[in-house]
């Protein structure tokens, strides 16, 4: 077999017999795990199958080190043809074709329905589909950020290419000159529902040429013609490079060929015979079969997540001389940290509201990483997760109801995936203020409740924010900060010093006593934790002692706080949030968990508001100084 890396530019006699020859056993193992499995995706893995054959063998990738810094990216976006995937990575000596074949789709097995970044050689775990090319874009960034200077090759179905997040991929791959970014798109003119021309017709080369891109058409199962292809997109060092690979659904059996119905249905016993015969191979579903109640020996690899060793900078103290909103904090302090740590790879992604979230600051600092994506959320969203999974300190910032709320799901794949995506957030809550409805993000905890690997982090003033945006550029993992729009004072603790000034360290999980009460205790967190202490110093003046806990965690919960908080009379949790699913939740769950029989009441969102300036807004909603104090007064009255 010839050398990796495509530097010559035909592929040589002996290596292309030998892998056609390979093809068609391949084709039978395609059958026979999705027969067994009675379920999957053997059409679409039989088109895509010399796609894979030829990026597999021939990029510069090794089946003994997957995740080497220096190796190629190979993404695929159709995730569902992960039997072609798996048997092509096994050929290519990743792990063993029988485990493949015998464990497909079985529960505990890492050879799952849709390709999953724990298999060994897949970059991203996929399926939903239209995210492949922004994952291809995120890992092209890291390439030249890191100096690693590889290349970064995408496969896509030509189902996909509709979607809006597949052109905002395209124009950034052109705008950001990745010219060591190539997709192969396996044009087999079929998808789930019937033809792709009759489902949602696109001209898919016509979108590539109209964005920047070089366009290649091949027969995508002429293995030479694939491989030349590919050698010649990497050869070009002017543009990113699409490969329009026109296949056949279910190619190599005749009544597969071109039916839909096999897009997503596996055979059956006499469907499966005849196509062993076709193939001209034994049929092997008895002994896969038989392995499959055996070991499965292909371990999950997992990406390693370890704190970053980095200089916070000098944390910067903010006192009650001038007001200043957290997202300015947060600018700042990112500043710092790129200044602090010139060596360190960073990137930040900003979708058109530099001057709001804060960012032009960095972008001054470290212009050539700074990554403007325009008003493409879906996109930025997955470039960003997969440039944190590159060894790149990433940073998304955006309004909450754009970085959260409108790509959901991309940030769920982005924890699915394992990346360590830093993901800023501004104008949260009701402090989003005259924008109204449209742009009241009230889940920015929430939202993340329903995932698993996720942190959030909810600062109260601009000095915590400092502190914690410091913190998180070390954290591993994903980890959401979720501020308001407002300026807003300083929180001073009882002696009238900066409560989050010097000599406060950010940790995360761990709570803030304000004030101390044993009358009531107010938790509460970000934007609103402020008029929670000036509500508690108001009360002490009328003889009612009130404790404030300022959370910063809030689906982390500091247990220690938690055990006093459950020891008060009465809890009050104030938040700028829908109060169903934000602190109120967390502190309701974890007393119900720990038995704890304590009078805990909510105040927070309970819907959408009106258009108008924060402070008029909090006020309607009772989370104003006055409001909060009120509510004291009719809790300890009763």
């Amino acid at each position: 077999m010839m050398e990796r890396g495509f530097e010559l530019p035909i592929l040589d006699d002996t290596s292309r017999a030998e892998l056609e020859n390979r093809a068609r056993r391949l084709r039978a193992a395609i059958l026979t795990m999705t027969t067994l499995a009675a379920s999957g995706h053997p059409g679409g893995s039989m088109s895509s199958l010399e796609l894979y054959l030829t990026l597999f063998h021939f990029a510069d990738i090794d089946p003994a080190h997957p995740r080497a810094p220096h190796r190629d990216r190979i993404v695929v976006s159709h995730g569902h043809t992960s039997p072609g995937v798996y048997c092509a990575l096994a050929d290519a000596g990743f792990f063993s074709l029988d485990d493949a074949v015998a464990h497909f789709r079985q529960a505990g097995s890492v050879f799952e329905g849709h390709v999953e970044r724990s298999v060994p050689g897949v970059e991203w775990g996929t399926g939903n589909l239209g995210q492949g090319l922004s994952a291809g874009v995120g890992f092209a960034i890291a390439s030249r950020l890191t100096g690693h200077g590889y290349r970064t090759f995408v496969v896509m179905s030509d189902g996909e290419q509709h979607k809006g997040q597949v052109a905002e991929a395209r124009r950034m791959a052109v705008k950001e000159r990745l010219n060591d970014l190539t997709v192969l798109v396996d044009c087999n003119g079929i998808q789930i529902s019937g033809h792709t021309a009759h489902v949602m017709p696109v001209n898919i080369a016509d979108g590539f040429v109209a964005d920047g891109w070089g366009v290649l058409e091949v027969d995508g199962h002429d293995i030479g013609a694939v491989y030349a292809a590919v050698a010649r997109a990497v050869a070009d060092t002017e543009r990113p490079v699409a490969i329009i690979a026109h296949t056949t659904i279910g190619k190599g059996v005749s009544f597969m060929e071109g039916d839909p119905e096999f897009h997503g249905r596996g055979l059956n016993a006499d469907e499966y015979l005849r196509a062993c015969v076709e193939l001209g191979v034994e049929p092997t579903l008895d002994a896969a079969r038989a392995r499959r109640g055996g070991m499965i020996m292909t371990p999950a690899l997992h990406q390693v997540r370890e704190a970053l060793d980095l200089d916070e900078g000098t944390p910067r103290e903010y006192t009650r001389d001038k007001h200043t909103d957290n997202r300015s904090a947060w600018g700042t302090a990112l500043a710092d940290v790129a200044l602090a740590n010139p060596g360190l790879p960073m990137a930040v992604l900003d979708c058109d509201l530099a001057a709001s979230v804060k960012t032009g600051e960095f972008g001054i600092v470290r212009p050539q990483a700074f990554i403007q994506a325009g008003v493409g959320e879906h996109n930025a969203a997955a470039v960003a997760g997969a440039l944190s999974a590159s060894g790149v300190l990433t940073f998304f910032s955006d309004f909450g109801v754009f970085g959260i709320d409108e790509v959901y799901n991309q940030q769920r794949l982005n924890d699915i995936n394992e990346a360590s995506l830093k993901l800023a957030v501004t104008h949260c809550g009701l402090d989003v203020g005259e924008d109204g409805k449209t742009h009241q993000c009230l889940d920015y905890v929430g939202a993340f409740r329903s995932m698993f690997g996720w942190r959030v982090i909810v600062p109260a003033d601009p000095n915590q924010t400092d502190r914690a945006v410091r913190e998180a550029a070390r954290m591993p993992g994903c980890v959401a900060i979720a501020m308001g729009r407002s300026k807003l004072p300083v929180i001073l603790d009882h002696e009238g010093s900066p409560l989050f000034g010097d000599g406060y360290s950010f940790e995360y999980g761990v709570s803030t006593w304000a004030r101390e009460g044993e009358d009531i205790v107010i938790v509460t967190m970000g934007t609103v934790a402020g008029a929670a202490v000036d509500a508690a110093d108001s009360l002490r003046d009328e003889g009612v002692s009130a404790g404030v806990c300022i959370v910063s965690s809030p689906l982390d919960l500091d247990a220690d706080a938690m055990e006093r908080v459950a020891a008060a009379p009465w809890v009050l949790v104030a938040e700028d949030h829908g109060w169903r699913t934000g602190l109120w939740a967390s502190v309701a769950e974890w007393l119900v968990l720990n038995d704890r029989r304590v009078a805990a009441v909510p105040l927070g969102v309970d819907g959408y508001q009106s258009s108008g300036a924060a402070s008029e807004l909090f006020a309607r909603a009772g989370l104003d100084r006055s409001g909060i104090a009120q509510r004291v007064r009719e809790l300890l009255a009763r």
